[in-house]
């Protein structure tokens, strides 16, 4: 491949359908034995980290939620700080598939298709959570309005329950928006197949497409719709989650803040995720001129962004705790701040505050170095947020006869290690057998090109 020299187009000129196709479908067309070296490798660590989260979740279902740290008064642990940072996670796909498609924003299309993968991933790890943190994990199904002869019904008034319905339509809805997305891509990688077991695996996954005027037509609408009914789901379901803290009398709680507060810090950590997955997959792919650093460079102000008003958010907190005069407050303040675990507050306001102020400068956001960083950086300070939030409040309540404090077991560590085992293996999969790059998406612009001139967003 000739040298290629950095863009900030969307695009770069020149393109064409073909060399479209070839870029995105050479990775899945290869055959297994010719798979990177990398791609080996990187499964290899994957697999046995997802083993240790599946032997951990047998250890926790034969012996119960005791192996887990929780205690009194932190009865919410472990659990509920990484349901939280992985639902964060999942965010950001949606607010790029969908409100950016709504926003005609041209500079989405290299890095939806990856970045709904990625919610789908977050959403796995993030619902299996709730449901092993139930004691009887084989029973959950009895969270859902189910008939039955004993007349036992979900209590609605329960977080959990909430939980439940948020995560259930925001999953089913990223999960029809992403598939809805790949079915213009398997029709292609159906034409291009050789061997007929993958004519038949593509063309089963692609509908019967055709790629007629109609079936166009069709798919742009029910693109939209999907886009449409996803937009509020980024601003509900994590306002949802936020208020499984706001409904309890907790100081440091029952804010009003929570909701908005925790939907920027959730578009925060996706960001930075987006670009933990994009820099490497573009990297070993050689997509440069597919995944330009105009891409890159745009979710850095995502980051940047979101992460100022997360910013603004913990300052707010600690001025409604003083504003409010209410000494349980003022105290709860205090103790994240200056208590036993604030080296947790602290390092979390150097890496979410500090850390991304460098992202004020060009030649920051445009080194991809400096971007990988910075992202894995916010994604440490967002599981801090939530590490204070959760268990730091609770330790400390009302009646100091109940203070308590809190320290994690082994399994509550091997259970979230093992989710990055169990997102990772999926992530592998997916970009080895499926498009990371909606090729539909990109000939658009490639027609937008050679029509109207070269497609560009400005800053």
């Amino acid at each position: 491949m000739a040298k290629f020299k950095e863009t900030t187009r969307v695009i770069v000129p020149g393109q064409t359908y073909a060399g479209i196709d070839d870029v995105i479908a050479e990775p899945i067309e290869r055959d297994l034995f010719k798979t990177p070296r990398w791609w080996w490798i990187a499964l290899s660590i994957a697999l046995p980290i997802a083993g240790l989260w599946v032997f951990s979740v047998f250890w926790l279902i034969t012996h119960g939620i005791g192996i887990f740290g929780n205690n009194q008064p932190v009865a919410w642990a472990y659990p509920i700080v990484n349901f939280v940072w992985w639902i964060g996670i999942g965010h950001a796909g949606t607010l790029i598939s969908a409100v950016l498609l709504l926003f005609r924003q041209q500079w989405r299309t290299s890095i939806n298709r990856a970045a709904e993968a990625m919610t789908l991933f977050a959403v796995v790890n993030a619902g299996l959570y709730p449901i092993l943190h139930l004691g009887r994990p084989w029973v959950f199904y009895w969270l859902f309005p189910y008939p039955n002869t004993q007349g036992l019904w979900p209590q609605f008034r329960s977080p959990l329950d909430w939980d439940l319905f948020a995560i259930g339509t925001y999953a089913s809805v990223s999960a029809l928006f992403w598939y809805i997305g790949l079915i213009p891509d398997f029709a292609s990688l159906r034409d291009r197949a050789k061997g007929s077991f993958m004519q038949w695996f593509y063309g089963l996954l692609s509908l019967g497409w055709t790629g007629s005027a109609k079936a166009w037509q069709r798919y742009g609408r029910a693109y939209l719709i999907l886009g449409a009914v996803s937009f509020p789901l980024v601003l509900s379901v994590h306002s949802t989650i936020a208020l499984d803290f706001s409904v309890a009398q907790l100081p440091g709680w029952n804010n009003t803040i929570l909701p908005p507060y925790f939907v920027a810090g959730a578009v925060f950590a996706g960001f930075a995720f987006v670009l933990i997955l994009m820099i490497p997959l573009r990297k070993a792919y050689g997509l440069k001129h597919v995944i330009t650093m105009n891409h890159l460079e745009n979710s850095a102000k995502m980051m940047l962004a979101t992460g100022m008003i997360v910013l603004y958010g913990y300052a707010l907190e600690l001025f409604m705790g003083w504003y409010s005069g209410v000494e349980f407050e003022r105290y709860t303040y205090w103790s994240r701040v200056f208590g036993d675990h604030g080296w947790a507050f602290w390092l979390l306001i150097f890496f979410n505050g500090l850390m991304i102020q460098p992202l004020w400068f060009k030649s920051v956001r445009t080194n991809t170095k400096w971007l990988f960083f910075i992202a894995v950086m916010v994604s440490i300070g967002m599981w801090l947020e939530r590490f204070v939030i959760v268990i730091v409040s609770l330790t400390t309540d009302f009646m100091p006869s109940s203070w308590g404090d809190f320290h994690a077991t082994f399994w509550d560590r091997s259970l979230y290690f093992g989710t990055f085992g169990v997102f990772f293996t999926l992530w592998l999969l997916f970009i080895r057998l499926f498009p990371a790059i909606a090729s539909s998406e990109m000939k658009e612009l490639v027609h937008h090109d050679n029509s109207h001139g070269h497609s560009e967003v400005h800053s």
